[in-house]
């Protein structure tokens, strides 16, 4: 997998990190060794590296007399090689980013379901109703800052958890009673009602301020 290939950092903010780290090389900025090597693998600086020695080789095997010979004879200054190796990396990473998130809301909907679930069927133990027990596993979520996120603010990730957070309900749903079932629909025909008349209300409240 291309995560072995990686520094231990969350695959879904390192591309960013690593075009950041490429504009400074890019623009003649100053990138001490410490820096340079931060967001590279193991295996990425020990090719850095093997490139410049590469570089160093060539450079007593052929001789240039201007830079017109060095570049036809493959010279590269030590920053361009950070750059190569820079551009290798953000490739790479670019290319693992997808994998990245995966495996980042594996993580997290892995812990919504167990917050869920623990949270519901300790309120059922404690003789509260289907709908009470939903409505406590929600603000469990809401607390652990795992709850739905507002429509707004959502892209295809989102959605993506949003999924999974369906599901776990409708597991949740194939062990209720026809009665505890009937409540929790009656309990989110209100929500969304109650939803659709503050949306009605600040919509009214807007128009008013105009």
């Amino acid at each position: 997998m291309l995560f072995s290939f990686m520094p231990k950092l969350d695959g879904t903010h390192l591309p960013e990190r690593l075009e950041k780290r490429l504009a400074d090389l890019r623009s003649d900025k100053e990138v001490v060794k410490r820096d340079l090597e931060a967001l590279l693998s193991d295996e990425q600086v020990a090719a850095m590296n093997a490139a410049w020695t590469e570089q160093q080789v060539l450079r007593t095997v052929k001789r240039a007399r201007d830079k017109e010979e060095e570049r036809a004879l493959g010279w590269k200054s030590k920053r361009e090689v950070h750059i190569e190796a820079y551009e290798q990396a953000l490739a790479a990473a670019q290319d693992g980013e997808l994998e990245a998130l995966l495996e980042r809301m594996n993580k997290s909907e892995v812990r919504a379901a167990k917050i869920y679930l623990s949270s519901y069927f300790a309120a059922r133990d404690e003789n509260k109703d289907a709908y009470q027990a939903d409505l406590a596993a929600k603000n469990a979520l809401k607390r652990a800052h795992l709850g739905q996120v507002e429509r707004k603010k959502r892209n295809t990730r989102d959605e993506e958890v949003r999924a999974m957070e369906d599901a776990i309900r409708a597991q949740i749903r194939k062990k209720m009673t026809p009665d505890e079932l009937e409540q929790i629909e009656m309990s989110e025909e209100h929500e969304r009602a109650a939803n659709k008349g503050g949306q009605r209300t600040a919509a009214k409240a807007g128009k008013g301020g105009k």
